[in-house]
């Protein structure tokens, strides 16, 4: 995944996830329930974070 990659959200309020699609062609689909997203952004801070602590490697990211 990079920086450019089209992400778009779709809530699915009828089933109380939200699908998130990632590219545009053939996209890989992440269906996420409702009460799991906080875990999922808890896990990309997670992961934020260890990047941010890490030495750089290679210069930019």
């Amino acid at each position: 995944m990079t920086a450019d990659l089209p992400i778009r959200v779709e809530p699915l309020a009828f089933a109380g996830r939200v699908e998130f699609r990632l590219g545009n062609a053939f996209p890989a689909v992440l269906v996420v329930d409702g009460e799991a997203l906080p875990r999922l952004a808890e896990a990309i801070a997670e992961g934020q974070a260890a990047l941010d602590a890490a030495p750089r490697r290679g210069g930019a990211r």
